[in-house]
C-alpha cells in the first residue's frame, strides 16, 4: 500500500508556512532541511516540519493540499497547534 503525505513546513512558530505534498515525507522534509529545494522556502528558511498528514490516494492527499493552500492563515495555524501545539520539529520522529 503506498502512502501519501501532506505537509506543513514553517521558518519558526508563527513564521512563514509552506504546504506541500508528497509520497516520501522524510525525503522531502530533509530537502526542505538543507535548502535543496530552491525557491518559496530556501529564500524564507522554512525547514521545520510541523505538519503532516497521511492519505491513501496521491489524489486525496492532493485534494486535502490544495484545500489548505486556500485556507485563511488562522486556520493553518489552528490545524497545526491542534497536533503540535509547541511547533516541535517532526522531522527527529521520522527518522525513529
Amino acid at each position: 500500500m503506498r502512502r501519501y503525505f501532506v505537509y506543513i513546513v514553517a521558518s519558526r512558530k508563527n513564521g512563514a508556512l509552506y504546504t506541500g505534498v508528497t509520497n516520501n515525507i522524510a525525503r522531502r522534509a530533509f530537502e526542505h532541511r538543507s535548502g535543496m529545494i530552491e525557491g518559496f522556502t530556501s529564500c524564507y528558511k522554512i525547514r521545520r516540519l510541523v505538519y503532516i498528514e497521511e492519505h491513501s490516494t496521491i489524489e486525496g492527499a492532493i485534494r486535502r493540499e490544495k484545500a489548505i493552500k486556500k485556507w485563511p492563515r488562522k486556520w493553518k495555524i489552528d490545524l497545526i497547534e491542534k497536533e503540535n501545539s509547541e511547533w516541535f520539529d517532526l522531522y527527529r520522529q521520522l527518522n525513529r
